[in-house]
Order: structure tokens, then sequence, then C-alpha cells
């Protein structure tokens, strides 16, 4: 059976430019085998972006070895629900596409507080920088 969002509903893609996914199909699709629950679809800023790196998850340096492009504020990314959780407790929660939003980052993660930092996600995502 297919993963559905936090809502209930179809699991929405989150990004196929960066690709994104644990399994780098665009969408936060966790199965089985992701230990990490990369299953929150966040949007990247300035602020979460410093703050992963701050606490030693560095996502702007691409890593082409594990098919890591870096990210830069604006890019959508299937987060580790642990790690957005950090930065939420910490103040520099990204914001979140719920409709794309994999149910098991409620596992960890309130509703709540997903829907606080929900967006859809602007056409000039300039504004988040």
């Amino acid at each position: 059976m297919p993963e559905r969002n936090v809502l209930g509903d179809e699991l929405e893609p989150c990004s196929t430019d960066p690709l994104t996914g644990y399994h780098r199909d665009g969408t936060c699709t966790c199965g089985p085998d992701d230990v990490g629950l990369h299953a929150v679809c966040a949007v990247m800023t300035t602020e979460f972006l410093a703050h992963q790196r701050s606490v030693g998850n560095d996502l702007v340096t691409p890593r082409p070895e594990w098919g890591f492009p870096g990210l830069h504020p604006g890019d959508r990314w299937c987060v580790v629900a642990l790690r957005w959780r950090q930065a939420y407790d910490d103040g520099a929660a990204a914001p979140v596409v719920l409709a794309a939003t994999s149910e098991r980052a409620l596992d960890v993660i309130d509703l709540a507080m997903l829907r606080e930092h929900a967006v859809d996600v602007p056409d000039d995502p300039g504004a988040l920088l």
C-alpha cells in the first residue's frame, strides 16, 4: 500500500529539481529501508540551512558520490524528520509542504508543529532567502 501524506491523502511529489527522496524518486516515501525517515518535504531557507550546518548536517556542499547536489534557499528537499524536529525545537524550522510530507513523519513530529510551518511553495521562492 502506498504511503500517505500527513493529511491522510495520496503523497504528492516533493521535488524533481533537485531530485529528492530517500529513493531519489522525487517523493518523501520512506519505505522499510529508510531508518532515517527522510519524510518531511521542506522548503530550504537560509536560516534552516545554516542551522543544519551548525549541528553537523551540511546540506549546502555538493556530494556527487551520494547523488547529492547541495541545496539552496527555495529548494524543496525530503529531510530527516528528527533533523526537522531539531530545527523546530531550536527555532529554525523550514517551511513544510504537507501534501508532500509522508505520514511517517508523524512518528516523531506532531501534526500541529508541521501545520505551524505549512506553506504552498511560492512562484518566486526568493522571499525565502
